[in-house]
């Protein structure tokens, strides 16, 4: 049994009956109940009011022989019904009873006869995504298969930002310290209650020994009951009490949250019990309960205000203890930003970073090399240098290994795989003139070589800086839809230039890894949304960095394939990092599903975006992964699209 219901109510069998099927997609989350006639229709909602069950939406017809509009009034005055949804089918001339349900009842919706297929589903699945975002927002992805999914993403994550931000400017600074603590050991007590594997509250016999001063510490205690004294050496090495913790305080706080060494040695007093948190049952806790985050954080944070006024009054090392507390101020103050913010706004924020990277570092690029061809050019080298610099700019890329062929048939030509691959890659392999300097004078040949570098560099300076800031306007743009609606006119793109502009946003965090690149060079362009795709590959790149370890390797691939469905092109992303679990490879494509590390706070809406978008595209993405080995992302879009216009 569902927690909330649907009635429909018309006096024709037949109609109820394709109602009835027209509605059963609901039926998973919503009880369907019909009726033939008003009285039937009090049954229903007297056993829906029985089951204790909600009236979520009514649809009701109306005509010259059934007055569907007397129903709708009367649901007014039903506690469980009154704030129900409602959708009047009748016939467009009767003005005067859509008037009347509008003045005397309720009337959100209205429709008249006759009622194309699956008008009325649509309708239904509108007013009911409206109705569970108003009354059952804290169960929002519960309804993302068979409701309207985007609305529910989007409520999903406004919720959850405001929750975030109500939370952090609560006026928590009104409670004493005491009710404080209060208020934080109840809801860590609550969330222990039910389930304390890891043994979180635990009980300490007088003179047990928490952190020592100097050594590292991963936990943090919060007293619940007892007494813990804080010491610390002074110059002499002698031990000296600085402050006496009881319940409701932090022990631990400070080295826990920086990762320095502990500042003091705390001792039990008296018989204590306390709640000892790890960072993994601290992530786990705090993401198990919204309102429990920004609580703890205003009490850790008056935790540490109070230990800095301590410092200050007991003079021990007051410049010392003063930086490290601003220290911990900030770190702490950044990491509760992003996680109040959220991964919408981080990965945006981590997205733009990069493409601004890319053109801080192709400016110095530009400018170095600039010099350099202003200094040294002659006019019959920069002639050759203009079209270098041309071909860096437009020129589609070569995979890895197309530029390893030309190298291997040029090295018959010239001696020499350096100079071969500096060629390749300045387009000069097919230029005679160049070719016959390298071959009959090589040291002329290196330095033409080393000056015409300086265009190539230029141009594909200017690439970068082309593509980078395209980027970012592109992202700015999206900033106020992520979920990225179909707006953008599809055309035909070559993905292999979508593909590369996206690399040059990870161009900073490749470097510490292997990129290798498969192009089919026989691709045909693809009717596509380029600017929806480039955020799939985004998402799909960055995962696989993020996967990789110190030294690891990302290839990507792309092909043809043909299957029972069509022609497609495939792009392969690969990486050799850590892998996918077996039971995490069905759920990843899942809204609000993530295997982002311990504390990085997020929704997890990046796979399910790139689902859509790929799904917008007609294909489909496929996952093999191999726990501490490999995962290959493949994405299948077909190049003919049924119901898709053209440009």
């Amino acid at each position: 049994m569902n927690q909330y219901a649907v009635i429909c109510l018309d006096n024709n069998p037949v109609s109820i009956e394709r109602i009835r099927s027209e509605l059963a997609p609901l039926s998973s989350v919503f009880d369907i109940y019909t009726a033939e006639n008003i009285e039937d229709a009090h049954h229903a909602l007297k056993d829906i009011h029985d089951d204790q069950q909600t009236v979520a939406l009514v649809i009701s017809h109306h005509h010259s022989e059934f007055n569907g509009v007397q129903f709708l009034i009367e649901l007014e005055q039903l506690p469980h019904s009154n704030i129900a949804r409602t959708i009047l089918v009748s016939a467009s001339s009767d003005i005067d009873s859509i008037l009347t349900a509008v003045n005397e009842g309720r009337l959100n919706h209205c429709l008249t006869k006759p009622v194309q297929d699956q008008v009325l589903f649509k309708s239904a699945q509108k007013e009911l995504t409206s109705f569970v975002i108003q009354y059952d927002s804290d169960n929002l992805l519960a309804y993302s298969d068979t409701l309207d999914q985007q609305r529910l993403l989007r409520a999903h994550i406004e919720q959850k930002i405001h929750s975030f931000q109500s939370g952090f400017i609560h006026d928590y600074h009104q409670l004493s310290d005491h009710a404080l603590a209060e208020r934080v050991v109840r809801a860590l007590q609550d969330v222990f209650s039910k389930d304390d594997k890891t043994k979180a509250i635990r009980d300490y016999s007088p003179e047990h020994l928490l952190t020592v001063e100097g050594e590292d510490n991963r936990f943090l205690w919060l007293l619940i009951e007892g007494e813990v004294a804080l010491y610390k050496k002074d110059e002499l090495g002698q031990q000296r009490e600085v402050v006496r913790h009881s319940k409701g305080n932090i022990v631990g706080g400070m080295s826990f949250v920086t990762g320095e060494p502990s500042f003091s040695t705390a001792i039990t007093l008296t018989q204590a019990q306390v709640i000892k948190l790890d960072k993994d049952s601290f992530a786990q806790v705090m993401h198990s309960n919204n309102t429990l985050l920004p609580l703890f954080t205003n009490l850790l944070l008056r935790h540490f205000n109070r230990r800095l006024q301590r410092s200050i009054t007991n003079k021990i090392k007051l410049q010392q203890t003063l930086e490290s507390l601003e220290f911990a101020h900030q770190q702490l103050i950044e990491q509760e930003k992003m996680a109040m913010l959220g991964q919408l706004v981080a990965g945006v924020a981590h997205e733009l970073n990069n493409p601004i990277a890319a053109i801080l570092r192709s400016i110095e690029t530009l400018s170095t090399h600039l010099d350099q061809i202003l200094n040294s050019s002659s006019l019959k080298e920069s002639n050759k240098g203009i079209d270098v610099l041309t071909h860096s700019k437009l020129a589609k890329p070569l995979s890895t290994s197309q530029e390893r062929e030309l190298v291997r048939q040029l090295t018959s030509t010239i001696d020499d795989r350096v100079l071969a691959k500096k060629t390749v890659r300045l387009n000069l392999n097919q230029d005679a003139e160049v070719l016959t300097t390298l071959k009959d004078a090589p040291i002329a040949g290196k330095e033409l070589l080393n000056d015409l570098e300086h265009y190539h560099y230029v141009g594909n300076s200017i690439r970068s800086i082309q593509v980078c800031s395209k980027r970012i306007a592109d992202m700015v743009k999206s900033l106020k839809s992520y979920a990225r609606e179909d707006e953008e006119v599809r055309h035909y793109a070559d993905i292999h230039e979508g593909l590369e502009d996206t690399l040059v946003i990870f161009e900073n965090r490749l470097k510490h890894h292997q990129l290798e690149k498969h192009y089919d060079t026989n691709l045909p362009p693809l009717l596509c949304q380029s600017l929806a795709l480039q955020q799939v590959w985004t998402n799909l790149i960055s995962n696989a960095l993020d996967a990789l370890s110190e030294r690891g390797k990302v290839t990507i691939t792309t092909s043809q394939q043909i299957n029972d469905d069509g022609h497609f092109l495939v792009v392969q992303i690969s990486d050799t990092g850590h892998g996918i679990a077996p039971k995490d490879i069905k759920t990843i494509f899942n809204p609000n599903f993530t295997t982002k590390k311990e504390g990085n706070f997020g929704l997890g809406i990046g796979l399910s975006i790139s689902q859509q978008i790929v799904s917008a595209h007609q294909g489909f993405i496929l996952v093999e992964s191999e726990v501490g080995s490999h995962t290959h992302m493949q994405v299948w879009l077909p190049f003919k699209q049924e119901g898709v216009p053209h440009e």
